[in-house]
Order: C-alpha cells, then sequence, then structure tokens
C-alpha cells in the first residue's frame, strides 16, 4: 500500500504504554439488559448476519469480477473498462437492495507497465527481476547503461533518506543502489536525482518481492525500481569489490483517465453517528486481482446485501428493524497506485463530516491461499512500525479478535503502516480496524504451526501476477473474514458505544504475528503499493 502523511491522531498515548508495561485486566460494564442474558439488539443483528453471510455467496461475486476481467483486457485496474463494470455490478446490486449509491468520479494519472528489466553487465552478465515503481520516470526505449553507485547502509535503516548520504562525485551519472527502510521511495529516488544519479533501485530490507510506488506523477524524479533483498545483497557485495555495470530499462506508460469510488449508505439510521465500512475493487494492471482485492470487495458487498435484507432496509419508512446509526459502504478505486480512491473520498469531506464518523472498517485480501488471519494493531500491543492508531481502534481489535476465537481460531497483529485505505481515515483520527490475510510477505515457520499452510513461501504468491485469478484464494479464510464483517457491522449498526470502552490488554504470543509482509504492511515509512 501506500506512504501515509503526517499523522493527526487522536490517540491515548500514555495508556498504550502503561498498557505494555503491566498487563491490564478491565471489565467492561455489561447493560442490564445483557447482563440478564437477554442479548442486545446488536448482538441479534451480528448473529442473523453472521449465519447468513459465507464464502458460497462471496464466491458468486468473485466469478463475476473474474468474468469482468477476462473479457477485459485480463485486469480491473482504476481506469479500465474491467474496473468501471465491476463498479456498476457492485454498485446495481447495491441500489436495488435499498441503499442511496453514488459513483464518486475523480480525474487521475492511469498508468500500465510496459517494460521492466535489469541486466547486469560487468562484472557477469546476468538478469535480475525488477518491479517498477508506480508512476516511476521512464528510460528510453532499450534502457540505459551506467555504474551502480551504493548509497552506505544506514545503522538506523534510514538509508537514503538525507540528501547527505549521496556525494554528487560519487552518484553523477549513476545508478543508485539503495537499502528499503525510513523514508517513502519518493524521498530515496529524490534524494539520488538531487546527487546526478540517472536511475535507482531500492532493494528490500526483508525477505520478499518489493512492489512499490512513488505516490504520485508529479513526485517522480528518475526511473525507480524494486528488488528483492536477495538480489539487493548480491549487488551489493559485487559494487564493495569493484566496477558494477548495469542496464536498467524501465518504461510506465501514463495518461489522465477517470475512476468512480462506489459509495452505498442506509436511507435510515442517525446520519451523525455513521459505520462506515471498505474495500478496493481496483486490481493491478498485471491480473484480475481476485485475493487483492476482489476478495475483500465481495466481503463487504455480500454483507451490506444480507444487511439490506435483514434490516427490511427497503423499507424506507421508520421500522424496528432499522439500527440507529447509518452504515456507509465503500468500494474504493485506485487503491494500487497509491490510496488515491479513498483519500479523494476523505480530502473531500468536511470537517462535520468527518466528526461524524464513528468508525472505519478496512478489508483488503482476505483470502490469501497461504494465509494468515491478521487484525490491525489498533492499540500496538506488538509493538512494531506505526504505532497504535486513534481512539476506538483498540477497541475494534478487541472486538474482532475475540470473534475470530469464538470461532476457534488464532489472530494476531499487523501493524497500521499505512498501506491500504483506513490510511487517509487514520490520518484525521477517525478510529480504524479490520482484516488481512497477508501479501508478499513470508509466512513463518511458527505461523504454520497456527494456522496451517507452507512455512517459507508467501502468504499469497500470486501477490500482484496474472495468476491472482479465482483459483488463488482460500475459501476458509474468505469464509471467516466475510463473518467478521458481517459480525462488525452487526454490532455497530447499533451501537458504537464500546469504542470508548477499556479493554483487556492481552499481548500477542511472540514469533507469529506481525506478519502481514511487506503488503500492508510493514514498512510504515514507506510509499509501497500493497
Amino acid at each position: 500500500m501506500h506512504a501515509p502523511q503526517k499523522r493527526r491522531r487522536r490517540t491515548t498515548a500514555a495508556l498504550a504504554v502503561a498498557a505494555l508495561a503491566t498487563p491490564l485486566i478491565i471489565a467492561t460494564t455489561a447493560s442490564p439488559a445483557v447482563a440478564k442474558g437477554k442479548p442486545s439488539e446488536g448482538e441479534k443483528l451480528a448473529a442473523e448476519l453472521v449465519k447468513s453471510t459465507g464464502q458460497a455467496n462471496g464466491m458468486k461475486h468473485l466469478r463475476v469480477f473474474q468474468s469482468i476481467a477476462v473479457a477485459h483486457d485480463k485486469n480491473r485496474a482504476a481506469g479500465s473498462r474491467g474496473h468501471e463494470l465491476s463498479a456498476r455490478y457492485a454498485g446495481t446490486l447495491l441500489k436495488a437492495a435499498g441503499y442511496k449509491v453514488t459513483y464518486q468520479d475523480f480525474d487521475f494519472v492511469y498508468r500500465e507497465t510496459v517494460a521492466e528489466k535489469l541486466k547486469v553487465l560487468a562484472p557477469e552478465e546476468r538478469d535480475v527481476a525488477i518491479k517498477l515503481m508506480t508512476y516511476t520516470k521512464s528510460t528510453p526505449k532499450g534502457g540505459i547503461e551506467a555504474e551502480v553507485a551504493e548509497v552506505p547502509r544506514h545503522p538506523e535503516g534510514l538509508t537514503g533518506c538525507s540528501p547527505d548520504d549521496f556525494a554528487p562525485e560519487d552518484f553523477t551519472g549513476k545508478v543508485a543502489l539503495i537499502q528499503r527502510g525510513g523514508c517513502t521511495f519518493a524521498a530515496k529516488q529524490a534524494n539520488a536525482a538531487e546527487a546526478g544519479a540517472v536511475g535507482a533501485v531500492i532493494y528490500n530490507n526483508t525477505a520478499g518481492e518489493l512492489n512499490g510506488t512513488l505516490g504520485d506523477a508529479d513526485a517522480a524524479k528518475i526511473p525507480t525500481g524494486g528488488i528483492t533483498k536477495e538480489h539487493g545483497d548480491a549487488l551489493s557485495a559485487e559494487v564493495a569489490k569493484g566496477t558494477v555495470k548495469v542496464n536498467l530499462e524501465l518504461i510506465e506508460f501514463q495518461e489522465t483517465r477517470t475512476t468512480p469510488n462506489v459509495i452505498a449508505e442506509t436511507p435510515t439510521g442517525d446520519k451523525d453517528n455513521v459505520v462506515m465500512v471498505g474495500a478496493h475493487l481496483d486490481s493491478v494492471t498485471d491480473g484480475p486481482g481476485i485475493n487483492d482485492n476482489a476478495s475483500g470487495s465481495a466481503g463487504v458487498l455480500e454483507t451490506a446485501l444480507q444487511y439490506a435484507k435483514a434490516t427490511k432496509l427497503n423499507h424506507h419508512k421508520p421500522h424496528k428493524k432499522h439500527p440507529k446509526n447509518q452504515v456507509r459502504f465503500a468500494l474504493w478505486t485506485a487503491e494500487e497506485i497509491g490510496l488515491q480512491g479513498s483519500t479523494y473520498y476523505v480530502d473531500e469531506l468536511s470537517e462535520k463530516e468527518r466528526e461524524n464518523i464513528a468508525l472505519y472498517l478496512n478489508f483488503d485480501m482476505i483470502a490469501s491461499p497461504n494465509y494468515g488471519l491478521f487484525v490491525y494493531d489498533g492499540d500496538d500491543s506488538d509493538g512494531e512500525g506505526a504505532g497504535p492508531g486513534p481512539d476506538g481502534s483498540a477497541q475494534i481489535e478487541y472486538k474482532i479478535n475475540k470473534f475470530i476465537k469464538s470461532r476457534g481460531e488464532e489472530p494476531r497483529g499487523t501493524d497500521f503502516s499505512g498501506r491500504s485505505d483506513y490510511g487517509p481515515f487514520i490520518e484525521v483520527g477517525i478510529p480504524s480496524g479490520g482484516t488481512f490475510t497477508g501479501a508478499e510477505g513470508i509466512k513463518t515457520e511458527a505461523q504454520a504451526k497456527l494456522w496451517g499452510g507452507k512455512a517459507g513461501v508467501a502468504y499469497d504468491a500470486c501477490y500482484h501476477q496474472a495468476c491472482d485469478d479465482i483459483n488463488n484464494v482460500d475459501k476458509k479464510a474468505f469464509d471467516i473474514n466475510m463473518k467478521v464483517i458481517a459480525h462488525t457491522v452487526g454490532h455497530y449498526a447499533w451501537d458504537t458505544g464500546s469504542l470508548k470502552d477499556e479493554v483487556p490488554f492481552v499481548p500477542t504470543s511472540g514469533g507469529t504475528g506481525s506478519g502481514g509482509g511487506l503488503h500492508e504492511h510493514h514498512g510504515h515509512d514507506e510509499a509501497v503499493a500493497k
């Protein structure tokens, strides 16, 4: 996902620190009805939605999205016919179910990969797999030939984050080799460009591929691509021994297009207390994007349809089944190229409209074939990456974890790294949460014991590739996460008061959490395309 801006959080850091120092068990106060064993309206609706919402109907939506992609250049990328039809399919169903549906159009820079090649010419010829960074400057056709100069590794992981890291006499006319970490990819390549570099190759600081974005076409200064840690370390070792010469060819087609967010909201409920749920509907241009992120979109869409049935949504006049709060479902566009859809939506809201959103729930990649069960770490109990979310995020995490455990499964945390559509909501202080099943990150032995699957293999080996199709989903993971959506929506539609409750602090078991992988995930400081 993508580079978060400086955060303006309404979070109580002192509470998080205290919790880390001393585990707390604080009982929440139950309502009289709950205390007597009578389920609340939220509990009843949540149970009804969990029962009616599952992977069987979710798979029907995935098959539609797959068919759309197959018929239209094999993708559903923002700005493409495949995405437009995906948006119309979802919007039509939502409107028929009784929602007020808006297609929120905006202009953006559409992009497609034309060429991405890195060939070592000396000391020995070999090809190195490279992925261009979205919105990169392009090389001429056939590439550029230049020596490689490495930026010295920073002991605190801030390699290439300061212009002082680049001495012009060392980088002029050369391709800069830069380790990932500490700042955005855009900042690293801009610093390299200022020192006279003609290209930048950024290598990962952990296992897995590096799929990145510069976030904005205006940010691009020089051709920039990403490679694995293994390839980066190998190039680094060669540069340390002597001259390394490469041919770098990175070409991206770009043009301005229009693309829509799909926003569906209930015609009833308190408009001053909105429960918002979202997933991105667009794919990358390289494939149909069925796990990433037709899975999250299908989960949100099917939950919305079942919610409409359960709450008699077509009865626009007050009805006893209409929950207290307004519920708003969103299918975002242009997430894959910098969270542009969700960012545009949040930017267009007035301050009052932002304050009216009680919470935001995000579901991105919820059916990875070698899945993990990750929940966004709202209280930062894992102590990794970006820190806690806005006040209320810990309570969302607790509710989701509790539900998943009630299904006999073991969730673990994943960092609010800024790589998915929760980012813009967190930026303006809206409590957020959700789930994720992993991308290009590598599953550990401990995680394989916890959830099954294969250790040493990516959660989704088809991440951002043509093989991310209808066969690239795990139905069990899909079902668990669809029911998470149903459960949380059912509860919060009636009552968001629990966002202010104190919750038990339960540390994540060591060694198995925060493995969200580099996809959303991991490197809050960096602009990365999921």
